[in-house]
Parts: structure tokens; C-alpha cells; sequence
């Protein structure tokens, strides 16, 4: 199998003209991880829960592992693990054995690998879910999760309330499970955390698909920043082709320029004897803030 998640055409609707899905098309490669990007309200959390089979689609097609999420829902839940970002558990019951338990659903968990992660996540099952802070909730669904040997894991915001060393630790354990041939669809807002891991990523808006590919595929939607110093003044980058939100001072000029100008406008920086330059190319936070506006807030 070379599709781990097959989706085409997608739509879901709630209600008189609320349409969380307006024909999606999506694809996870098998042993790949895959971001999904998009702010709150974009679609993400929607598709997820058609691809367990907790939604049913009122169009279009979804194929995970090769089966059809609604009619095969059972046995396809064997088969992968999936994190949400709110993590809704049992009070009463430990993190040991709510993980356990989970477990327990998918035909059961590896104990050495269990230990071994908790470990790692500095996780004591022994407390109450009662007692753990929202951190520590989301750990118990982590180790739940990566403690299962499954092929597939649909990974929705799962670093909500994690420290940034927690974050390191997840982000070492999903470079393992791609290394095993594992495949991770995460979906996330958290730009530089897909950018460290993901292999492709698709751009989600208004519940369509707004780009998708690899980084570099993806890059030519935006500009390269310059920052330069030159002997004779640059004053006149401000009205090259390609030159956009110049700033001048001196010898010294920033802006940014689109890929298509590039050329032209190291052409012409190299006639004012360039002293010193760098050159950025653009960030993922770039390219989503292209597709949602300046407006949207995004955490990097």
C-alpha cells in the first residue's frame, strides 16, 4: 500500500450554510509524516474525526489503510492510534491505567515500549487523571498512543500543553516512527513544529485544500528576504521590479523580493558593490500567512 489516507472531494456540512468540508482532497503517503496546517476552524479536527469514523461524510470519498472509515471503523481503529488536543480522560483512573486501557482497544501495547516512553516523557502513571495538569494529561494520550504498534497515527494539536522539552521528546519519537515506516498525519498550527518534521504539508482553508507538496515545492508562494550593505546607496531597490516593503538607510537596505526578480535584483545589487548580504528564504509562517492574512494570528 502506498496511500495510507486516500481523501477526494470531501464535504461535510453542519447545518444550513455551515460547510466544515467543501470538497477536500487530501493524501498521505505511507510511511511519511504529513502536516495539516490551518487556524482553528479551518477543517482540520472535522476531516480527522471523518477518517475515524466518528463523522460521516455527506459527499466525496475517504480511504484509510484501504478500508472506508464509516463501514470499517472497527477494524481500521486496530490498526492506528490517534492524539487529540483536548484530552477528555477518567478521572478516577491512573494514568497507568487509562494508557492500559487504551491499549487494551487496539489488541493490546507493548510494555517495554510503554516503560520506556514514559520514561522519556517523565510520566508517573501511578497518579490519578484527577490530579494531573493538562500537560501531563496530554502526556498519558502520547505514551497511550506511541505505545501501540500501529500503522497509522492521526496526530490532531497533539503538543497542546506540553513544555518545550516535551515538545523535543515528541518530536524525537514521531523521527522514529517515520524511520519505521510508520505513517503521521499532523495537524497542527504550530508552524516550526511541522516544519521540523513533516515531509509534506497541505494548507487547509475554509475547509479546502488551499496547497500541497513538500517545503521546497511549496516556497515559491513567497518572497526571499535580503538584508544588504553596499558601498554606493542603494535608494533606488525601492523601485526595482520584484522589490517589495523596502527599507533604505544609508548603505545599508532590507526588503523582500519575489523568486521570479531574484536574479535580477543580485544583478543589480552586485553594480553597487555589495559589501556584505544575506539572503532568507521564506519560512512556512510566511507562506500560511499568505493564504489566511496578516491578520491571523499564528504561533511559531
Amino acid at each position: 500500500m502506498t496511500t495510507a489516507i486516500s481523501i477526494a472531494g470531501l464535504v461535510k456540512d453542519f447545518g444550513r450554510g455551515a460547510r466544515a468540508l467543501d470538497h477536500l482532497d487530501l493524501e498521505v503517503r505511507t510511511g511519511e509524516v504529513h502536516g495539516f496546517l490551518g487556524p482553528n476552524g479551518a477543517g482540520k479536527t472535522t476531516t480527522i474525526r471523518v477518517l475515524l469514523g466518528l463523522l460521516r461524510a455527506d459527499a466525496g470519498r475517504a480511504e484509510i489503510l484501504g478500508g472506508e472509515p464509516w463501514r470499517d471503523a472497527v477494524a481500521l481503529h486496530r490498526r492506528l492510534a490517534y492524539v487529540p488536543g483536548e484530552v477528555n480522560l477518567w478521572p478516577n483512573l491512573t494514568g497507568g491505567e487509562v494508557i492500559d486501557l487504551l491499549g487494551d482497544l487496539r489488541g493490546g501495547i507493548d510494555a517495554r515500549r510503554r516503560d520506556r516512553l514514559l520514561d522519556r516523557f517523565q510520566l508517573d502513571p501511578a497518579k490519578r487523571i484527577r490530579a494531573y495538569s493538562k500537560g501531563n494529561r496530554q502526556k498519558v494520550a502520547l505514551v497511550a498512543a506511541f505505545s501501540s504498534d500501529v500503522e497509522l497515527y492521526l496526530l490532531d494539536e497533539p503538543t497542546s500543553g506540553l513544555d518545550p522539552l516535551m515538545e523535543g521528546v515528541f518530536q524525537d519519537v514521531v523521527r522514529e516512527l517515520r524511520a519505521a515506516g510508520r505513517s503521521i498525519l499532523l495537524s497542527s498550527h504550530i508552524l516550526s513544529e511541522v516544519e521540523a518534521l513533516c515531509d509534506r504539508v497541505t494548507i487547509i482553508r475554509d475547509g479546502r485544500a488551499a496547497e500541497s507538496g513538500t517545503f521546497d515545492e511549496l516556497r515559491h508562494l513567497t518572497r526571499t528576504s535580503v538584508v544588504v550593505d553596499t558601498a554606493e546607496p542603494p535608494a533606488s531597490v525601492i523601485g526595482w521590479p520584484g522589490v517589495h516593503d523596502a527599507h533604505v538607510r544609508g548603505g545599508h537596505a532590507e526588503f523582500s523580493v519575489d523568486p521570479d526578480e531574484l536574479n535580477h535584483v543580485l544583478a543589480h545589487l552586485v553594480g553597487l558593490q555589495v559589501r556584505s548580504m544575506v539572503t532568507s528564504p521564506p519560512t512556512l509562517e510566511e507562506l500560511f500567512k499568505r493564504h489566511y492574512g496578516a491578520e491571523t494570528a499564528v504561533r511559531s
